[in-house]
């Protein structure tokens, strides 16, 4: 007899195939749609998903049309993605009810049916109330009476109870704002309270009168952000003796960074104190979410930070202040503001040479750092921040040797010039034409210095020339002398010449800082042209003479925008020329960067279609062999400075951070009477607004890219991209179980059963497990991860446990579902930790 082997989905009608596989689970569905095509389109069916979906009451939210396929199963699927999910009752409140009217026995029933139920739940309650109240810790333990809060609110019922009761979203907020306040506090200086304590040691060393002995031995302490582009050269660059704190801009408050400041201190007061982070004139960028500046000084939690920071500080009759280095750029290399000091604040806390290079080359350091992070950080991932950033600073300086390339960087630049000449004229004696052309190159800016002297000297004429002919009319009129102080009076004269020279200052400074707007500017249309020359001139001489390298509309998207951006600065250039030909102090510019910034559509539409044009490049390049051929011939020469196409692309949004710099320097050295002042104010602002668009183009792409990254780091973890959805620190604990729940919290006993990682974002906490495996023969280790759940932060349950002789640092974390014991390795992680999560929380709630 002759067996055939046949598939029975083929050969039987299809409602028993539909019937055979509707006794599979929603797993072994997914997993024989992976057989074949005919078992593919029979376990998708609606007929076999939509009872699994309604089982939960997960309904589909819309009516699936005629020709849509596998509505029921991806509905499910995406359920199953998300832990929160609604009961019977919310979904009936939701969705509605699809049951027939109910007759009055069945309506009946199930009221006498709720009865026992809530019947049921008070006695519960009553009998967890007398467990509790037995089993309390003592008063003052630090609990905070968070189990008689439990109690009040059954945040811990079964997840039976707890579908049956459905607890509103109003007692579900209140619950969780419970469960924040309920959380062990410290004292602060101002008298308020907040988490940990910290011990006595501390602060009476805080609040001690110090002697002069004392006041000597008074440390400097500086404040590094790590936000900061190349943050480990400034570190490194931090002189022997005072402490440096470098802290996490995107995983910190206002309170932890307090905390940080405490302990680096450890009871002394500081002499003085800088921060070190990015921001401008008007606002500090602190910390992610804390932009403080003039409109946010007065709010309270502001307040009280610059309070308690101050009082870390000696008083200003011992010598004692703060320096902001805000903004970057300006406070390392230009005068400062206030009270003057022995030293200037940039020699207190850094050496200086290291710190010019650090402003001169910022970002080629950033991108060669970004390279240095990736393989070294695994190696200090268990040393604190600030040393592991010190060792790559040191790293790099010594392998760079940035200080020879700063303090030959003017001959680098010339040589590289004279290179370029000798390249384009082929000369038979080119040693004789190098030096030639080095010669000229050095009168050339000589004769450029002496116009500089020649401008600044006429500046101070015209700017001390009031002042001097009001001296003479005071001088020749004898009435005046009677009712004025003498002429011979030494404090009019002291006056007289203060004015006079501070009018000289701030001409002579405005003239260079113009001078510097025009150089740099100057410079800026030199690469575009170059860009232009390089790239865009030979590709369309190619492709006029029937030898084309790329196409007519490629060569469009990639270079139009940068060509109407070469065109509007060239315009500004030749403004910024014109003026400066016949400038003196009354002269402005504000007006001409005013009307500069009304014509910035044209680099809106280049960074509109930046990604496209990037895109297009890659694209060409792998498509066409002589386009890859042209790139390589012309990227990365001295030309071309040794960049390739790409990162010449990348001056356009960098000059911004530049206009912006000089003209805070400008409206810094001009006076408030000067007609220029409103202009430049004017100016700063839509340069500023720009600015502000761009850096926030920047972060939208990044965080999508960071969400990309965890996404593809944790094994099974859902979608993750959401529209404001952000990243704000994942901190790595040990879940704990706990073994015999009858006891005390004193005498509790708790094992380890695996490694977590939390990853906190600003609407949601991911929790995934961690598992580490090491590879042969390497010293570094792999981390792994899988996804566990997520939980809404406003349906977070937060409870700390206190420390005892079986346990330490360890909190509570629950959900609407599930329930993690969580313990993190020192106590440093647990208060930055559940510091930044109450504050997400919080946050969250109030959206």
């Amino acid at each position: 007899m002759h067996v055939a082997k046949v598939d029975f989905s083929t050969v039987l009608p299809r409602f028993l195939s539909l019937h055979i596989f509707s006794f599979l689970n929603p797993k072994d569905l997914c997993v024989a749609a992976q057989v074949s095509w005919p078992w593919k389109f029979l376990t998708e069916q609606d007929c076999l998903w939509m009872p699994k979906c309604i089982r939960f009451g997960w309904f589909l939210p819309y009516a699936p049309a005629d020709n849509e396929y596998g509505a029921w199963k991806h509905h499910y699927v995406a359920c199953v993605s998300n832990l929160d999910w609604l009961t019977p009752r919310e979904a009936a409140a939701v969705y509605g009810t699809l049951n027939e009217p109910k007759t009055g026995d069945e309506e009946l029933q199930e009221r006498q049916r709720e009865k026992c139920l809530r019947k049921v739940i008070w006695e519960k309650i009553a009998l967890r109330k007398k467990e509790l109240l037995r089993v309390r810790p003592p008063w003052g333990s630090g609990t905070r009476c968070w189990r008689l809060l439990e109690s009040r609110y059954q945040p811990r019922l079964s997840q039976t109870s707890r579908g049956r009761v459905g607890l509103q979203e109003a007692v579900e907020k209140q619950l969780v704002s419970a469960s924040l306040e309920a959380l062990p506090r410290r004292s602060k200086v101002s008298g308020s309270h907040s988490y940990p304590l910290l011990s006595k040691k501390s602060w009476r060393g805080v609040y001690k009168n110090d002697d002069s002995s004392s006041r000597a031995s008074q440390p400097h302490i500086v404040l590094i952000s790590s936000r900061i582009p190349a943050y480990e050269v400034v570190v490194d660059s931090v002189r022997a003796g005072v402490i440096s704190v470098v802290y996490e801009h995107s995983g910190l408050t206002l309170e932890s960074l307090l905390y940080l400041v405490e302990k680096a201190l450890d009871g002394q007061r500081a002499q003085s104190l800088g921060v070190f982070s990015d921001g401008n004139s008007r606002e500090i960028h602190l910390l992610q979410g804390y932009k403080i500046g003039i409109k946010n000084l007065l709010r309270p939690e502001a307040r009280d930070f610059w309070e308690r920071l101050g009082s870390y500080v000696a008083p200003e009759e011992e010598g004692g202040h703060v320096d902001l280095f805000v903004p970057l750029g300006a406070s390392v290399l230009s005068d400062w503001l206030g009270r003057p000091w022995e030293r200037a604040p940039p020699s207190i806390y850094f050496s200086e040479s290291k710190l010019q290079v650090w402003s001169s080359l910022t970002d080629f350091l950033e991108d060669t750092l970004k390279s240095a992070r990736k393989q070294l950080s695994p190696l200090f991932k268990e040393l604190q921040k600030n040393i592991s950033g010190r060792m790559i600073g040191q790293f790099v300086f010594d392998t760079m040797n940035m200080a020879n390339i700063l303090n030959n960087q003017g001959i680098a630049q010339a040589l590289a010039e004279g290179l370029t000449e000798l390249s384009k004229e082929n000369s038979d004696k080119p040693l004789e034409f190098l030096s030639y052309f080095l010669l000229k190159n050095c009168s050339k800016k000589s004769k450029d210095l002496e116009g500089n002297v020649v401008l600044t000297e006429r500046g101070p004429e015209a700017a001390s020339g009031p002042s001097a002919k009001e001296r003479n009319v005071m001088e020749d009129n004898p009435q005046d002398k009677k009712s004025s102080r003498s002429q011979n009076d030494p404090n009019f004269e002291v006056l007289v010449q203060l004015e006079k020279k501070l009018q000289v200052d701030s001409a002579e400074k405005r003239t260079k800082v113009v001078r510097e707007l025009l150089q740099s500017e100057r410079r800026y249309v030199q690469m575009l042209e170059m860009l232009r020359d390089v790239y865009v001139t030979p590709l369309r001489a190619a492709l006029s003479s029937n030898r084309a390298i790329l196409s007519a509309a490629n060569i469009q998207i990639i270079f139009s925008d940068i060509l109407q951006i070469l065109s509007l600065n060239r315009q500004f250039l030749d403004n910024l020329r014109d003026r400066l030909r016949e400038w003196g102090p009354a002269h402005c510019v504000g007006e001409i960067f005013t009307k500069f910034g009304s014509q910035l559509n044209t680099y809106t539409n280049f960074f509109n279609n930046y990604p496209v044009v990037l895109k297009t490049i890659e694209k060409c390049r792998e498509m066409m062999p002589a386009f890859r051929a042209f790139l390589k011939r012309r990227d990365k020469t001295v030309v071309t400075k040794m960049l390739s196409l790409p990162e010449l692309l990348l001056y356009p949004s960098r000059r911004f951070e530049e206009y912006l710099n000089l003209l805070y320097a400008l409206r810094l050295h001009t006076p408030a009477e000067h007609v220029d002042r409103g202009a430049l104010t004017t100016a700063i602002d839509h340069i500023k607004k720009y600015k502000d668009y761009i850096d926030q183009m920047k972060q939208d792409i990044n965080m999508k890219e960071q969400l990309s990254d965890i996404q593809r780091v944790i094994w099974g973890c859902p979608p993750l991209s959401e529209v404001n959805r952000y990243l704000i620190r994942v901190q790595d604990v040990a879940q704990l179980h706990c073994c015999d729940e009858e006891r005390s919290s004193s005498s509790r006993l708790y094992e380890h059963t695996r490694d977590l990682s939390l990853f906190l974002f600003n609407d949601a906490l991911l929790v995934s497990n961690r598992s580490t495996s090491h590879t042969p023969f390497e010293r570094t280790s792999k981390s792994t991860h899988q996804f566990i759940a997520s939980v809404a932060l406003h349906r977070l349950l937060i409870e700390d446990i206190s420390d005892t002789k079986y346990i330490k640092n360890a909190f509570i974390l629950q959900g609407p579902k599930c329930e993690w014991i969580c313990a993190t390795e020192g106590e440093d992680d647990k208060f930055l930790w559940l510091s930044v999560l109450q504050n997400a929380i919080r946050s969250s709630m109030e959206k």
